[in-house]
């Protein structure tokens, strides 16, 4: 039992009553507090700021584009590692061995595999002790296992599904540095077994039942793990992403359905192959299990004991993110991407308030509410800085054409199919939505687009958001809802950056908005986040190849933008082969956690041991002069 579940109170709700304002204080990177009013700012506008002088929010001058294997800062700031693959979580636990004989057993007990998303949560009253939820997207089976290959028993897949999930930690400041509390009693590891519950308006419904779960409301497991969101009554909300990329099937002839396939399934797994030893993740003989996942789970972080939930309201896609807000009127509103080529944003509005009074009292908040999705206009056609504007469509059963004829029997199937029902209402396809973020300053949201090879091709046209075919460089979107209500139906969007390459695409739409320059250029922009003071932190995975399109860029990085004026600056480059992602600040913002994913292509990091196996860790940047990140 849990915060999330009914009569019981957790350590959070015990050591302090969650405000609004100690939410806000703990560090929130897109909070959920009512925004100010702000205004979209044309380029000329921006050009103008920087030409009157402003003092720019940036505080540190632009590195260069590195190819090393190793963490790049600029002047002044220093990197350390903080978990990294492997390590165990309890002091009875199996050390990481690097040889790939670990057990399955041990990977439950040891933080996950490919860290993604995360989430700091003070502890209230207590300014040294926070806990970390940090995503674990998937595996990598060369290093994973000895023989280097494909799953060759239940065993191995067995170790895979343990590497994935999520892992909570506890960190403590000590001697002015965060570190890992191995023994804590808050550390966790959920992974692809973990019992889970199903709620809100799909939970119980057939296309979720199976024959080891009748009831259509109990769940093993959540994989895929991308990206994340923390709500303001102190839970985790970690999201699955490439979930159909587990499932395959025994039968090679197996015809699949419309929803099946818009999703996704294919017969021959992609490169995961669980269901050549786990028949759960059979489709000939468990097709509706696919349905079970692909959506946002709910985890209480201050509570070890609880059953993590899926929470079905939020409508089913291959999330990325989920960004919190509040409407003026005090409900809240969780943005989310689907991450693939030609999908959509989507919103969800709560029916009832938050209550910031009571933690306990939102526990089930997201299960009743209503899912938009977005379509835009084609924009104004500024080539450098186009913009403007959208509506939200309501996906519910019975408007907007969505019903029986359409072929949806209830708003189950509306949630479970969300993607077939976002195309009946006509929504903007887009060029792969990954992160979503919410100004704390002014209520703005942003959201990187981060590329699209089939844009031009037939169903995707190039439109105002998505301006350019065969987008290899992506750009970050951005809107202003109407009224300063995220309750509204309607807003103004713009592009704040088009990435591009202007040192081998000079003068022509590749080489980006006039915001790009040589100093700062990268390709496909993924993780963002805020700071207190309104600072835009932008990762990347893209291209790191430093040839042809992407010559001169470099490893995968992460820079810093003023959204007032549009500046960028290259702040950290990562190690060879890696994805810069997840990003998490202390509460005094002197400390920045960044997660570095998948570094390979013969990369040692972070130990650089001779031979030495590539671990994809948590990293801990901070200033020389113990400063604020940026400033």
């Amino acid at each position: 039992m849990s915060l999330l579940e009914e009569n019981q109170s957790t350590d959070l709700e015990k050591i302090v009553g969650l405000s609004r304002r100690s939410f806000i204080g703990a560090g929130a990177l897109c909070g959920a507090a009512m925004f100010l009013g702000g205004n979209l700012l044309s380029r000329s506008v921006m050009a103008a700021a920087v030409s009157e002088g402003n003092k720019s929010m940036l505080g540190f001058n632009s590195i260069a584009a590195s190819t090393a294997d190793t963490i790049t800062l600029p002047p002044g700031y220093k990197a350390s590692v903080l978990i990294s693959w492997g390590q165990p979580l309890k002091k009875n636990a199996p050390a990481f061995d690097p040889s790939g004989n670990g057990t399955a057993r041990a990977q439950e007990m040891q933080f996950g595999d490919n860290n993604d998303g995360m989430s700091l949560f003070e502890f209230p009253g207590d300014k040294n002790r926070a806990l970390l939820a940090i995503n674990n997207e998937y595996t990598n089976y060369q290093y994973l296992f000895p023989h280097g290959g494909q799953p060759q028993s239940a065993e191995d897949v067995r170790k895979a599904q343990a590497s994935e999930g999520v892992s909570v930690i506890e960190i403590q400041r000590r001697r002015g540095q965060w570190q890992f509390v191995q023994d804590s009693r808050y550390n966790r590891r959920i992974h692809g077994n973990t019992p889970i519950r199903l709620r809100g308006p799909a939970a119980g419904h057939d296309l979720l039942k199976t024959s080891a779960d009748k009831s259509g409301k109990k769940v093993l497991g959540t994989f895929q793990n991308c990206a994340n969101g923390m709500t303001p009554w102190g839970t985790y909300l970690t999201c699955e992403e490439n979930f159909t990329d587990c499932f395959g099937s025994s039968k090679a002839d197996l015809q699949f359905d419309a929803a099946q396939k818009r999703y996704g399934a294919t017969v021959a797994s992609s490169e995961i192959n669980w269901h050549l030893h786990d028949p759960r993740f059979d489709l000939a003989k468990n097709p509706n299990e696919l349905n079970r996942h692909g959506w946002v789970v709910e985890i209480d972080p201050f509570d070890p004991e609880s059953t993590p939930v899926k929470r079905t309201a939020l409508g089913r896609f291959k999330h990325e993110n989920a960004a919190l807000a509040q409407t003026n009127d005090g409900r809240a509103v969780v943005y989310m991407g689907d991450d693939e080529r030609g999908e959509f944003i989507y919103k969800f509005v709560s029916r009832e308030r938050i209550n910031h009074r009571n933690a306990k009292a939102n526990r089930n908040l997201l299960d009743h509410g209503t899912l938009y999705v977005a379509r835009f206009d084609a924009g104004d056609g500024n080539p450098d800085h186009p913009k403007g504007k959208g509506q939200w469509i309501e996906l519910t059963h019975g408007k907007n054409g969505i019903d029986a004829s359409s072929g949806f029997a209830d708003q189950a199937e509306v949630l479970i199919h969300a993607r077939l029902a976002a195309t009946a209402v006509g929504a903007t396809r887009m060029d792969r939505p990954e992160w979503i973020v919410v100004s704390p300053k002014d209520g703005q949201v942003y959201c990187t687009l981060t590329n699209n090879s089939k844009r031009g091709e037939a169903g995707q046209p190039v439109d105002g958001p998505n301006p350019r075919a065969k987008n290899v460089y992506g750009q970050i979107l951005r809107w202003r809802t109407d009224r300063d209500d995220h309750a509204s139906k309607t807003f103004d969007w713009d592009l704040f950056v088009v990435a591009g390459n202007p040192t081998v695409h000079a003068g022509t739409p590749k080489a980006g908005s006039s915001n790009i320059n040589p100093q700062n250029m990268f390709n496909s922009p993924d993780g963002l986040g805020f700071d207190k003071a309104g600072r835009l932190w932008i990762q990347t995975d893209g291209d790191s190849s430093n040839a042809g399109d992407f010559a001169g860029m470099g490893n995968n990085q992460m820079l810093c933008a003023d959204p007032n004026s549009g500046e960028i600056r290259r702040f950290m480059v990562g190690p060879v082969g890696c994805e810069v992602t997840g990003i998490s600040f202390a509460p005094d913002y002197k400390t920045l956690f960044v997660g570095i994913q998948h570094p390979s292509g013969g990369s040692t990091f972070p130990e650089h041991l001779p031979n030495g196996k590539p671990r994809s860790s948590v990293m801990v940047i901070t200033r020389e002069d113990g400063g604020v990140i940026g400033a």
